[in-house]
């Protein structure tokens, strides 16, 4: 078996381009096999660190959201997992349903759907369907990698221009830029919205908290040149985490702004399931010298603990920190003129392909 050459602490070395570091048991399974001592002499070395893409035919796409604190209707997702390696995505936690775990695996095994425009397109065509934005990357990121290759997210909003179908997409990629023909015509309508997530400024903490994502200058640049396409755009802060980047919150909102950014939305870091032990593990091996602060002050926005599942709670958090946050945010998405509305889309230009013809 091969090994790995341990550091002078006797710990191993971190692997490169991913955001976790372990690979925590899944909750649904019976039996797991992980490393419990790193210096075992029978050490094994997971060696199956390349992604791999599993392409698969989904018996569905399109899903409701019933969340009455996230600010969408409807959402879709081509992919699932996702190689930007996130060290606090709260969807980490999905990929166990599909008897992944929520670590390494996320970010390195990712489901396909490559009927995923069909999907699509018979959803659309249902008799029942009355027309309300859907999201793109309610739950993985719609421009991951893997877009590159399948074309997924390109073919979706192919099928939502030929029916006039609102769309908002979040994205942290500059492949959204590929799209900016297809976004633009659909822009000229109100019929696109986009949300680019921007959780810091500082490219070394940019580098550790998400490994494979755009650097923050290219997503402003996504920003000026979709607005500037007529676009509707806005920047997410998502999510806010006291104690390493909490403090660019005002930055970050004037820079967006000031590249056409009409709208702005945050979050509060919550960790749900298996990101607890996820984050964790990766704060106390890059962030020593304030780990226990930026934990405690995790947990104090969330009434002792790191999660909270309550509507209207869980996604701003409570305390006197996530109070200082929320004013904070208010203040100066007033003060840079980003307090517009994400989902201003028109829903009424909505039609299925041959409905007019049918008319005759």
């Amino acid at each position: 078996m091969k090994k790995v050459a341990e550091k002078e602490d006797g710990s191993l070395p971190k692997m490169r381009g991913r955001g976790a570091q372990i690979n925590p048991s899944n909750r649904f399974d019976a039996t797991h096999t992980a490393r419990l001592e790193e210096t075992a002499i029978d050490e094994w070395v997971d060696a199956d660190s390349a992604t791999k893409y599993l392409e698969q035919e989904a018996k569905s796409l399109v899903n409701k959201v019933d969340s009455p604190d996230v600010n969408m209707f409807y959402s879709m997702n081509p992919y699932q997992g996702c190689e930007h390696g996130c060290i606090y995505c709260y969807a980490r936690n999905s990929h166990e349903y599909w008897g992944y775990s929520a670590g390494l695996d996320f970010e390195r095994k990712i489901i396909v759907k490559r009927n995923a425009a069909e999907l699509l397109r018979k959803f659309l065509m249902r008799p029942a369907w009355e027309c309300q934005p859907i999201s793109i990357s309610g739950n993985t990121d719609c421009y991951q990698p893997a877009e590159q290759r399948f074309r997924l997210t390109r073919k979706l909003l192919e099928v939502c221009r030929e029916f006039n179908q609102p769309v908002g997409i979040i994205t942290k990629n500059a492949g959204v830029l590929r799209d900016a023909d297809l976004l633009a015509s659909m822009g000229e309508k109100r019929m696109a919205s986009v949300l680019v997530s921007i959780n810091s400024l500082d490219e070394s903490l940019r580098r550790q908290m998400e490994p494979r994502t755009t650097i923050a200058e290219q997503r402003l640049r996504v920003i000026r040149e979709l607005s500037r396409k007529g676009v509707h755009t806005g920047v997410m802060i998502g999510p806010v985490i006291p104690g390493l980047n909490d403090h660019e919150l005002p930055s970050i909102l004037e820079r967006a702004a000031a590249e056409g950014a009409t709208f702005a939305a945050y979050t509060f870091v919550r960790l749900n399931g298996a990101a607890k032990l996820i984050f964790h593990d990766w704060l106390y091996a890059n962030f020593p010298d304030r780990a226990n602060k930026v934990w405690h002050s995790i947990e104090e926005g969330h009434g002792g603990k790191v999660n909270d599942s309550r509507f209207g709670t869980r996604m701003r958090g409570e305390g006197q920190q996530a109070a200082i946050i929320n004013q904070q945010f208010k203040k100066f998405r007033q003060l840079y003129g980003l307090d517009g509305e994400r989902w201003s889309l028109d829903t009424t230009q909505f039609s299925r392909p041959g409905q007019q013809m049918k008319l005759f």
